[in-house]
């Protein structure tokens, strides 16, 4: 591993470490150190996040034009700069800005990022560096909301502030780590050439849909297990955070193991597999209304394995095949748009976790569903897609 990759590595891992700090704990600390009602809270915050959807389409010109190491960094202090706006906010209306700030760097930067790790791995398949970033990042995450845990406990509302204050940190020493340690070893060359257009490639207008149906379940077990865990089944408060604690512990450990045991699949299979484990997972949880009171906490805790391991074979396959697919002239512009099959999922996540209220069974049936038709489309998809994109990668 190169030293640019490592420095790579490092930044983004200081990232996530800051983002598991504050992301889980946005909500309650905008109602309990801000003093924003809960339900005004949610509209601010949402409000934010639906400003920062028209950010990827500026963000592709830019990473097209200027590099996508300029733009993470751009990126990094936007979002610095949103958190700093959460800790002088003191009302509805200032927490909107903030919101809209940091949603706007978070944009800014998942629209650049694919790029930025590409160009740092190099030429050859992408598979491995998006997998080892997969990894880290997700070993930080939980880290960041292990550290967020030990702060509250110790120093109550103070840790908020606190947790706050060194998550603006963490993006200024990323920022900082990409400006003098990050080298692309694929230098970016400003793009002159503007006839390539997304909206024009059906194929990879498809690709987007069918990663975004896979997405839902992403969005769906993040937000959904908690309601289901303690609303709908009355579990022990301690288990949405069990099942979260495995996810992050497999998705850290395994993303190198689960490339060399699908290495023999093409991207799209690998793809389909890892849908097809997520509507089994839907399946499996769903079954737990039949399980036994006594049984139902490790029935949850092993039906997590099911979802790690889809999660462990689409996600690498999927980035390294949207890279790859698109035209080298419009990288930047393709994979932001690539990364509205996310954005729009988590839009649409919490109307599908409030669909508990109306039966139990309904939001698994309806992302299950949605698993189901990516698998269905990404089989028909493959073959429309260039075959040197779609091929096994090999790292």
């Amino acid at each position: 591993m190169t030293r640019d990759r490592v420095a790579l590595l490092s930044a983004l891992g200081i990232d996530n470490f800051g983002s598991g700090l504050f992301l889980p704990l946005g909500l309650v600390y905008v109602t309990q150190v801000v003093g924003v009602p809960l339900a005004v809270a949610g509209t601010a915050v949402t409000l934010g996040a639906v400003g920062g959807l028209v950010v990827p389409p500026l963000a592709g010109r830019l990473v097209d034009r200027v590099g996508p190491r300029t733009v993470v960094i751009g990126a990094q202090l936007l979002q610095a700069g949103g958190i700093g706006a959460y800790l002088v906010a003191t009302s509805a209306g200032p927490v909107v800005v903030a919101a809209v700030l940091l949603s706007a760097g978070q944009q800014l930067f998942y629209s650049s990022l694919f790029v930025l790790i590409a160009d740092v791995a190099g030429d050859g398949p992408k598979d491995r560096p998006f997998a080892e970033v997969g990894m880290v990042r997700a070993a930080s995450f939980g880290l960041g909301g292990l550290a967020a845990a030990a702060l509250l406990t110790w120093l109550g509302n103070a840790g908020y502030v606190i947790a706050l204050a060194v998550d603006a940190l963490t993006f200024f020493a990323a920022a900082s780590i990409l400006v003098f340690f990050v080298r692309l070893a694929r230098p970016h060359r400003p793009v002159r050439e503007r006839s390539v257009r997304v909206l024009r490639d059906r194929p990879y207008l498809a690709l987007i849909l069918f990663s975004g149906l896979f997405g839902l379940s992403l969005d769906f077990f993040l937000i959904g297990t908690p309601v289901f865990v303690l609303d709908r089944l009355h579990g022990p408060v301690w288990l949405p955070g069990a099942i979260l604690a495995l996810l992050t512990v497999l998705t850290s450990l395994g993303g190198t193991l689960a490339l060399r045991l699908t290495a023999r699949l093409t991207r799209i299979a690998a793809m389909r597999v890892g849908s097809a484990l997520f509507c089994a997972w839907c399946l499996v949880s769903l079954g737990v209304l039949l399980v036994p009171e006594d049984w139902r906490v490790v029935y949850l805790l092993v039906s997590t394995l099911v979802f790690a391991a889809g999660d462990l074979v689409f996600g690498p396959r999927s980035g390294a095949l949207a890279e790859a697919a698109a035209p080298p002239v419009a990288r930047g512009r393709y994979l932001a748009a690539y990364q509205y099959a996310f954005t729009v999922a988590q839009v649409i996540s919490p109307a599908v976790v409030a669909l508990f209220s109306v039966a139990d069974w309904l939001p698994w049936v309806l992302v299950g569903a949605c698993a189901g038709l990516a698998v269905a489309g990404l089989g028909m998809l493959g073959s429309r897609l260039p075959a040197n994109a779609v091929a096994p990668g090999r790292s």
